[in-house]
């Protein structure tokens, strides 16, 4: 299971850190807050009180495909995510009024995305120092590309136990471990005097530990389920292990500066090396950058109308203020994130049931907030699926989901930038009971 993670892109659906969908029957409702079968391990851990009697397991397979593009001007700069698989693993073991649980999933983050024309930030940049210094983009060829790789993996652990026959209380612990990478390079080569005009060169590995103490409370009556889940706030501080990092302006072209205007020369290699090195500051060898994972409020609330059709409402806030990011980023967020998630299922027969969701995230984005390197849209999601019980034991789970994202236009330094995503995904899974 772990190898499969390594290889795989988060197929996101939650806050800006934080994912929330791992099992199928999410991606095919949405609302799962107050569900008391086997992906309750993750959505409702104290639900887990009315669940199966005895042992569980699910494994489930997540398949995206997801873009995100930065248009700048008449340039767009495609980012494109794409991976085989994204796993998850459910378990749990119920006796009389006491349950224990755990789950292995990507808890966290954004994936892996690469634009094979770079990001304006670092392309801009390099092209207006050397356009201040009398070299012009028709002078050499500009050769770049960036990309980057956030992941979360987490593993879970719960115990469960019903206080009461209506109510019931868990308490849980997560490990999470991120890994995350930044590789590029802009190179501006080939002027006919010059050869290598300027580089910018980018290569660094982030990892890092993080632990989320999780508690949460059912109460079921009847045909209705309330739940409350809570985490606590995440410390993800990973170090930079930096393999390459190298900017400036190549040999010939500062000798060429020093020859042309030598009694300013030196005062303008100073001031280009001290906005260099502005950008590269945090991808230095040894830099401590905050990933931290938002504490999480869920509650919702399910009803069985029917012993065939159910429907439930959830509501989640991502608490993204209060968790650091790099450069104090939250700051610049208007409020934290969040969502509301609907979804309703209808057994068509004892063998087969239908069902779809849909749910609207907010995150309280400002201009300061985005960046090329790291940007979120605000969306509406809609999924749909269905589960076949192949037997007593054996259930089988399909689904399909998109998100629609709206477009985030910002005012930058060298022009109007629009961030747009895209998201789909597809999955399927088992359920079975021993």
């Amino acid at each position: 299971m772990l190898m499969m993670a390594l290889c795989s892109v988060a197929a996101h659906a939650g806050g800006l850190m934080t994912n929330t969908n791992y099992h199928i029957a999410f991606d095919r409702m949405f609302a799962r807050g107050a569900t008391t079968e086997i992906d309750a391990v993750f959505s409702n851990p104290a639900g887990l009180a009315w669940g199966h009697e005895g042992w569980q397991m699910s494994l489930n397979f997540q398949k995206p495909w997801q873009y995100r593009d930065i248009q700048l001007g008449d340039t767009k700069y495609e980012g494109k995510a794409s991976a085989p698989i994204v796993p998850a693993l459910f378990a749990s073991y119920k006796k009389d009024r006491w349950a224990l649980s755990t789950m292995i999933g990507i808890v966290g983050s954004g994936g892996f995305v690469e634009y094979k024309q770079g990001v304006p930030m670092f392309n801009v940049l390099l092209q207006s120092m050397l356009a201040s210094n009398g070299i012009l983009p028709n002078q050499y060829a500009l050769s770049t590309e960036m990309k980057g790789k956030q992941y979360i993996y987490g593993g879970q652990l719960n115990f469960t136990y019903k206080v009461l026959d209506c109510l019931s209380a868990a308490v849980g612990i997560r490990a999470n471990y991120y890994d995350g990478y930044y590789r590029g390079h802009v190179i501006a080569k080939d002027h006919p005097q010059l050869g290598e005009v300027a580089k910018l060169l980018l290569d660094v590995d982030q990892k890092g530990w993080g632990f989320t103490p999780i508690v949460s409370l059912a109460y079921h009556q009847g045909p209705l389920t309330l739940s409350a889940r809570y985490e606590f706030r995440t410390k993800v501080n990973p170090k930079n292990d930096t393999n390459v990092l190298d900017a400036g302006l190549g040999t010939a072209t500062i000798a060429a500066m020093m020859a042309a205007d030598p009694q300013n020369a030196q005062a303008k290699l100073q001031a280009l090396q001290a906005q260099l090195g502005a950008y590269t500051a945090p991808y230095q060898d040894g830099v401590r950058t905050r990933y931290d994972m938002p504490a999480l409020l869920s509650v919702a609330a399910g009803y069985e109308f029917t012993p065939r059709l159910r429907a439930a409402l959830e509501y989640h806030f991502f608490d993204d203020k209060n968790a650091k990011m790099a450069n104090d980023r939250q700051k610049e967020l208007t409020h934290g994130t969040h969502e509301i998630l609907a979804g309703v299922e209808y057994d068509i027969n004892d063998k087969f049931t239908v069902s779809c969701g849909g749910q609207r995230t907010d995150y309280g984005l400002s201009d300061g907030y985005q960046q090329n390197t790291s940007f979120a849209c605000d969306s509406y999601s809609v999924g749909l699926g269905g589960a076949w019980n192949v037997s007593e034991k054996v259930r089988l789970n399909a689904s399909y989901f998109c998100s629609i994202y709206s477009d985030y236009e910002k005012q930058a330094a060298y022009g109007k930038e629009i961030y747009s995503r895209t998201n789909h995904v597809i999955g399927v899974g088992v359920d079975y009971k021993f």
